[in-house]
């Protein structure tokens, strides 16, 4: 049954923390949204290089199984036995000649396609399969995929837009441009935290909070508002980037900026602080690049760092957070090792984002008692979206609400688009 959202204004500039606790909601965010006219980030192919391989994955707590065939095609699959519902792959990767699930052996070739079921004829004249069951009806529930420079992606829908047209032409053009060459998978961290999922998208797509809550950021040069950079997001507000450049401020302009705000984090000090000098990769100067793709997937270029962050619900109040990182397959060993060390900076242990993690937390835990209750995010102004916009604004959060709104069916009478 729908859960009437009461929105204080039209222009989501009031969110009522009952989002982020609801659990009718979050049913129907599976619906609306996960199973909706929405594409997922699901793996990249470079998890899957040969025939056989495969990889489970998550679309909102949906199960997903992607797999490469004997033919070199990757196909996407729901995770769960046409017979009684069991998850068919367990493993989060691996290599198989099919999909067999362990609970009744029903077989899965590689393409999905129901091959082979125990018993099918009874034994001894009894039991078994009607005469007019045919395989072929019960393979494994398909996904649409789409492939962009090797980042797969899938949908539920029928009716969803091209992957391209989801993503839009700026969103293509950014995942082009990391994902440009040949990749090679570096490995993975997991992080679970008690939270709603919109609220850990919220914080990726909120910028300014990075160097007010990381001092890290802030004294070493990695984050700051005072440095050359803005934010986008795409004609629709689904998506959003966030950009910034190298060098472009000063550790005195820095100080003088945050002189109220941060001014014990320019005490900091580091024993060896190489890890923290960027090798630079290309001639625009850009030092990182965060992109948020409507729900739930963040890509990440930051310094020699490269991710991607995959929010993973499960439940309207808790949720994981799976880093896929990367580097390119022609990097030397000096670069790699750059790439691995900037990794210490994200996962449940990390220099950056165990601070993102309590702050999810925190804000779960104090809107819990009063959902009714309401955030007030207008920094940066009220009323109409822009596409454009400077660091420190909420601007950027109105867009994904008002967003979420139209695909949930709960927008406000002149809601803000």
């Amino acid at each position: 049954m729908d859960r009437r959202i009461e929105w204080q204004r039209d222009d989501y500039s009031r969110v009522p923390y009952v989002v982020y606790h609801d659990e009718g909601i979050f049913e129907q965010e599976r619906e609306r949204i996960f199973s909706g006219k929405t594409w997922s980030y699901l793996a990249l192919e470079a998890e899957l290089p040969d025939p056989g391989d495969f990889k489970t994955s998550f679309m909102g707590d949906i199960p997903i199984l992607v797999s490469r065939d004997r033919g070199g095609a990757v196909h996407a699959f729901v995770n769960r036995c046409a017979h009684r519902g069991a998850l068919v792959r367990r493993e989060a990767r691996g290599n198989a000649k099919n999909h067999t699930c362990i609970y009744h052996r029903w077989c899965f070739a590689l393409d999905g396609q129901l091959v082979g079921v125990p018993f099918r004829n009874g034994i001894d004249g009894r039991g078994g399969l009607s005469a007019d069951f045919k395989l072929a009806d019960h393979g494994l529930k398909r996904l649409r995929v789409g492939i962009l420079n090797g980042v797969i992606f899938g949908t539920l829908s029928a009716e969803a837009e091209s992957l391209e047209d989801y993503l839009g032409p700026e969103v293509c053009e950014h995942i082009a441009r990391i994902y440009h060459k040949p990749i090679r998978l570096l490995g993975y961290q997991r992080q679970r935290m008690t939270g709603n999922w919109k609220l850990y998208v919220e914080n990726s797509r909120d910028n300014y909070h990075a160097s007010l809550l990381h001092a890290f950021l802030t004294a070493f040069g990695m984050g700051r508002a005072t440095q050359k950079g803005g934010q986008a997001m795409d004609a629709r507000h689904r998506h959003t980037w966030t950009y910034d450049y190298a060098n472009s401020d000063s550790d005195e302009a820095a100080k003088a900026a945050y002189a109220s705000a941060t001014p014990d984090a320019f005490k900091l000090k580091l024993r060896d602080p190489s890890f923290l000098k960027m090798r630079p990769e290309r001639n625009d100067g850009l030092r990182g690049l965060i992109m948020n793709v409507f729900p739930c997937t963040i890509f990440v270029h930051s310094g020699n760092a490269i991710a991607i962050r995959q929010v993973r619900p499960k439940s309207a109040r808790e949720h994981e957070l799976v880093f896929t990182l990367v580097g390119y397959a022609d990097d030397d060993e000096d670069m790699t090792e750059r790439r691995l060390l900037a990794a210490n900076m994200s996962g449940p242990a990390g220099y950056v984002a165990m601070e993102d993690g309590e702050a999810v937390e925190i804000v779960s835990a104090a809107t819990r008692s009063q959902q009714e209750a309401t955030s007030l995010i207008e920094v940066g102004g009220k009323g109409p979206l822009p596409r454009e916009f400077g660091r420190a604004t909420d601007l950027s959060l109105r867009g994904f609400w008002s967003n979420y709104a139209q695909f949930m069916g709960i927008e406000p009478e002149g809601g803000v688009r």
